[in-house]
């Protein structure tokens, strides 16, 4: 079935997790200027303390028998918000969340890490939980998205200190498989807003790390499909590339003329559209504020 999640998935999730937090903390670790601008609004402690918050987040969400929510003021936000709005919760939570110190975040997003991978070390990684919007997202795509919080943030403090930054197709991968393919097999929630009357829009995507699958958008929801039933668009992409493209860090236009995202059927000008109603929040852009 489209978007089950293996044992083998689940286990190259957690070791992702491992190993991009290790390099995101060690990347923190080294930053010669905190307050040095990481995206075109937040400086680089800004932007370690979102990623932070949202692991303290992940621990609340993923032992809510044991660990109180960490905003409970935006609670009723948060389950309410659309892609939208969600930089506005971004900037409530970090107006609450006032640490800035780049040595004291380091420890906490440590520990959060640390807590999240325990906590879920027995778990079924196919389990629901609440997300942004009403939706519902398996154990092992919450995971999948923290994951990518580290690999974006970390790309926007790494141009911020002008050293490298890698973003591994197979990690990459698994914000698209687990996370956001996991999603919609249970349930997208309100997150791109109310239901409007709207045509079929069918678009196949295809990478060498993930399985084959069909979105298809029809009145603003958003449902899967096996590949093979007719898509009106079929896109072949390369994991870190559509990442950034899908969160603001690089134009369509330049994503495409890497040939790294190559788009071919027999109704080509309907993927605009498609990519216009399913988006992503960009978070913040990069510090030009303009996505490369």
């Amino acid at each position: 079935m489209v978007g089950t999640i293996t044992l083998g998935q689940w286990q190259t999730c957690r070791d992702a997790l491992r190993r991009t937090g290790d390099r995101f903390l060690a990347l923190v670790g080294v930053v010669p200027d905190p307050e040095a601008m990481a995206t075109a609004e937040w400086t680089v402690a800004d932007s370690v303390a979102h990623v932070r918050s949202i692991a303290s987040l992940y621990t609340s969400i993923l032992q809510p028998d044991k660990v109180a929510h960490p905003f409970p003021d935006v609670e009723h936000k948060i389950m309410t918000t659309t892609v939208d709005t969600v930089a506005e919760i971004n900037d409530v939570v970090l107006r609450q969340f006032t640490e800035r110190d780049l040595r004291v975040l380091h420890d906490l997003l440590a520990g959060d890490i640390d807590d999240i991978l325990h906590a879920t070390e027995n778990a079924d990684p196919t389990a629901p939980v609440p997300w942004l919007g009403g939706s519902r997202v398996p154990i092992a795509g919450v995971l999948a998205h923290l994951v990518n919080e580290l690999l974006i943030h970390g790309w926007d403090i790494a141009q911020a200190a002008k050293t490298r930054w890698e973003l591994p197709p197979q990690d990459a991968a698994l914000f698209f498989e687990l996370f956001l393919v996991g999603m919609l097999r249970n349930h997208a929630g309100g997150l791109l807003g109310p239901p409007v009357p709207g045509r079929r829009i069918a678009v196949e995507f295809h990478s060498a790390h993930t399985t084959p699958v069909t979105l298809v958008l029809r009145d603003r929801q958003v449902t899967l499909e096996e590949t093979g039933q007719g898509a009106d668009v079929r896109l072949s992409f390369d994991p870190p590339t559509l990442n950034l493209m899908l969160f603001g860090r690089m134009s369509k236009a330049r994503a495409a003329l890497t040939g790294k995202i190559m788009a071919r059927g027999p109704r080509l000008w309907r993927l605009p559209e498609f990519l216009r109603i399913v988006h992503l929040p960009s978070n913040s852009y990069p510090k030009t504020g303009n996505p490369r």
